[in-house]
């Protein structure tokens, strides 16, 4: 049995559906930042965002990762004001952040069994982690309106960090930061390179689960534990009983 579950969130715990492209998006957000003075058409709002986004992830340090740089997406929102002129602090540039992703949403809602999942964790004596691919400005807001905040350790998110998985430097990262033992460690999620791969290659176990957003396999599986069905309890069965 293991001590520290470190789990990935979208997909595996939160099922989720969001669409950044679609055009009433565009459309609500260009009047959001022409109500703050930047005006811009959806369509050069969406080249500013993309524009901006890029110019973040060429920004990180390349001693924060080795193969996938995480940008904080709120500098994004920051800058599409001031490249307009308009100051913005980054509390504004936060909120506006927010507000894209509550357009963007289509759904969110947890997996049946996460709760029980959590319960079979405390129940035996082991942590969870939250490792994340993910955007602080969104995800904590989430996770705290589904009641799932406090369930966690520690909640880290690649935004925070500059990396992302499957790059070993952020596997290491909850490794050295909570001093966990690797082989008393195991990684679940839904992703079979992101997750799976990438602990693999940290020297941690791993729980596959194969949900409604699981990318399609195209590779070796190196889960130890595959679970094809995707069912929360049936995880909870293979890792406690």
């Amino acid at each position: 049995m293991y001590k520290n579950y470190i789990f990935d969130l979208y997909g595996t715990l939160v099922d989720i559906n969001t669409n950044e492209w679609k055009a009433s998006l565009w459309k609500n957000m260009a009047n959001i930042y022409a109500m703050h003075g930047a005006v811009y058409s959806p369509k050069q709002l969406k080249s500013a965002y993309s524009t901006c986004l890029q110019e973040q992830i060429e920004q990180i340090p390349k001693d924060k990762y080795s193969t996938n740089p995480e940008p904080q997406i709120e500098y994004v929102f920051q800058k599409i004001l001031t490249e307009k002129g308009i100051d913005c602090p980054l509390s504004l540039a936060k909120e506006i952040g927010l507000v894209f992703r509550a357009l963007s949403l289509k759904y969110i809602k947890l997996y049946d069994g996460v709760n029980e999942l959590f319960d079979a964790i405390y129940k035996n004596g082991g942590k969870a982690y939250l490792l994340s691919n993910a955007q602080r400005i969104f995800t904590e807001p989430e996770i705290r309106m589904l009641g799932i905040y406090d369930k966690f350790e520690d909640v880290i998110i690649s935004s925070d960090i500059g990396c992302a998985k499957p790059d070993i430097k952020f596997y290491q990262y909850i490794l050295d930061k909570h001093h966990l033992d690797a082989k008393e460690s195991i990684m679940i999620g839904n992703d079979y390179i992101t997750d799976i791969q990438g602990s693999f290659n940290a020297g941690i176990d791993s729980l596959y689960l194969h949900t409604n957003i699981s990318p399609e396999i195209k590779g070796e599986l190196l889960a130890k534990y595959p679970v094809m069905s995707g069912n929360l309890f049936e995880a909870i069965n293979i890792l406690f009983n």
